[in-house]
């Protein structure tokens, strides 16, 4: 920041003071992780890209069939495969271009989950050959093999985070407020971070609500207190503060590639 106005200058002035900063040793440093960690990454935010269209054009086909006055199967039947009562309903009830974009949709949504299921097993080999992966799948209850690699990539690495506070806030997980004189408005995620990573760690803190959880106590206090979101929204940021600390622990040794277990444990996000 340079001058009476104080604004950002991207010119010769800028460029002398990131000079004196690195003479001096005081030029902040920014993360970079590993190549095989780049590729996890990358990954796993194609596998959420997919995810995030599969779903939509399953809502594309109920829009349709609530613009001609009919109900499609929900979410979980048209995805999962529930197309006899669909069929039904695009050859009986719906108008040729209705029955045009019903098909359609569902011809894409077959091309992604067939891409889906490929890139899943990928993903999933990956996870139980790597050890950060597996020790978070071991040591926190809801952490499967998706979400773990994921807190590996993005939290993992030798000496990445001071505090678990600040794991937190770079998840995107932390409460932040503006106040000016006396005036403040309400608290609210900062939303910043991976996108992926937020998505996957509620799917996990859902696990939560089942009655054999050990966090199940505190789910139900929260959840009594506000509601369901909020309570896996404090269940997310748990795991993320048990997961630096295990992290830190194991430094750039989580991202060691070791033998792959005989049997496959069970698949839970």
């Amino acid at each position: 920041m340079r001058g009476p106005k104080r604004r950002a200058k991207t010119d010769k002035a800028d460029a002398k003071l990131l000079r004196e900063l690195l003479a001096a040793g005081r030029l902040p440093e920014c993360y970079i992780p590993p190549e095989q960690v780049l590729e996890w990454r990358a990954l796993l935010e194609l596998h959420q890209d997919l995810r995030t269209q599969h779903t939509a054009w399953a809502q594309r086909i109920q829009a349709v069939c609530f613009h001609h006055g009919t109900t499609a199967p929900g979410q979980a039947g048209i995805i999962r495969g529930d197309r006899a009562r669909l069929r039904t309903i695009v050859d009986e009830q719906l108008s040729v271009s209705g029955r045009l974009q019903v098909n359609t949709a569902l011809a894409i949504m077959d091309v992604l989950a067939d891409h889906l299921d490929r890139l899943r097993r990928r993903l999933l080999s990956t996870a139980r050959g790597v050890k950060g992966a597996r020790v978070l799948m071991h040591e926190i209850y809801g952490v499967g093999p998706l979400s773990s690699l994921a807190l590996c990539a993005w939290l993992g690495g030798a000496d990445r985070f001071s505090s678990s506070r600040k794991a937190v806030r770079f998840v995107g997980l932390d409460i932040t407020v503006h106040s000016s004189d006396g005036k403040r408005s309400p608290g609210r995620l900062s939303w910043q971070g991976p996108e992926v990573l937020r998505w996957l760690l509620f799917e996990a803190a859902k696990t939560s609500a089942r009655p054999c959880a050990p966090g199940y106590s505190y789910y139900t206090q929260v959840k009594d207190r506000y509601d369901a979101n909020r309570a896996c929204l404090s269940q997310a940021r748990r795991i993320v503060r048990q997961t630096a600390h295990i992290l830190t622990g194991l430094g750039d040794d989580a991202f060691t590639i070791v033998a792959q277990p005989a049997a496959p444990t069970t698949i839970a996000r």
